[in-house]
């Protein structure tokens, strides 16, 4: 883990629709629910190669309904679509946090590109 990866604050917001991370460097992110899930670490989703990765749709209000600890290193979210096998590292978050508009634009594109929305399930 580089400096600066290490988190000082993980606040799940009331509506369970917000993970807010600080980290020791003083970086804050709120991360949306459904990029986390839509960006999920899992295999399922990721895949093993990149032509495995899926496109994840109809999660605009997925909520998260569990953070459960991984070690030292880590946290797994538990979504209320069940998804629960995304191991989120604390370098993984803050990845997710400083790259989020570019990798929500990204999701979007792939969604229209596929046929796919945020509102309707579907994955391809």
């Amino acid at each position: 883990m580089s400096e600066g990866d290490w988190p000082v604050e993980l606040r799940l917001a009331k509506d369970r629709r917000t993970l807010a991370v600080a980290f020791e460097t003083g970086a804050r992110y709120e991360l949306s629910a459904e990029l986390l899930r839509v960006m999920s670490p899992s295999a399922e989703v990721q895949g093993h190669t990149a032509a495995e990765r899926k496109t994840v749709g109809g999660k605009r209000n997925v909520e998260i309904i569990r953070v459960e600890p991984v070690g030292n290193y880590a946290v797994r979210l538990v979504f209320d679509d069940m998804h629960d096998s995304g191991i989120f590292s604390w370098s993984l978050l803050r990845e997710l946090g400083e790259t989020a508009p570019a990798r929500f634009a990204t999701y979007l594109a792939d969604l229209a590109a596929k046929g796919l929305d945020r509102d309707k399930p579907g994955a391809k």
